[in-house]
């Protein structure tokens, strides 16, 4: 394949396949997409690229990202700073505000514990989290790190940290999405919102 392509292009298509979730057969559409476009509209993107790296930094609080002094969260008066929620990466606080249903403060942790990966505790904001713990009077640590095998070491990780600093540690709820089908639910799955389910 290496050879049907301008040597330009080619590494245009590695470079582009680098990034996650983007499989050979994307890199090389994306190549060409890129290609389609005007010299002023490619230097408006890769200058939103550099502009990003240069200006975006993690809040020296939280974790997540932010192009102040503090994110938009840690600098808000009007959020309940003894609630903390504890995510993996500055995404997951994204997301989590896309529900509309947090109004406390955010730790982010950087990752999971993986050994595979050789990422231990110390690899990640664990310490920073005790330290706020301790700190800023916080009465809930909520984690929420996704439901994989990782994520729930990390989870039990923290949990046993936290249970003699009088806090209090809840996970986030496991289970079927919001218009999900049961006939197309994992046993994982099922198993995670049986052992969650609720009164009615």
């Amino acid at each position: 394949m290496a050879g049907l392509y301008p040597q330009a292009l080619q590494r245009l298509i590695q470079e582009l396949s680098r990034l996650p979730g983007v499989g050979p057969k994307s890199a090389q559409r994306l190549a060409f997409y890129l290609l389609s476009r005007d010299k002023a509209a490619l230097t408006r993107f890769s200058e939103a690229v550099l502009s990003a790296k240069e200006l975006v930094h993690p809040c020296p609080v939280c974790g997540g990202y932010t192009d102040e002094a503090l994110c938009s969260i840690c600098a808000d008066p009007r959020r309940d700073r003894s609630l903390l929620c504890v995510v993996e990466q500055p995404r997951d606080v994204v997301s989590m505000e896309r529900s509309r249903s947090f109004n406390g403060v955010y730790q982010v942790l950087g990752g999971v514990i993986s050994p595979m990966d050789g990422v231990g505790p110390e690899q990640l904001a664990i310490r920073r989290l005790l330290q706020r713990v301790e700190e800023e009077h916080i009465r809930e640590v909520v984690v929420a790190t996704n439901p994989n095998v990782e994520g729930e070491a990390t989870a039990l990780y923290i949990a046993d940290l936290l249970k003699d600093k009088g806090v209090a540690v809840s996970r986030i709820a496991h289970g079927l999405p919001v218009g999900g089908d049961l006939e197309f639910a994992d046993e994982a799955t099922l198993a995670l919102a049986l052992a969650d389910r609720k009164p009615m």
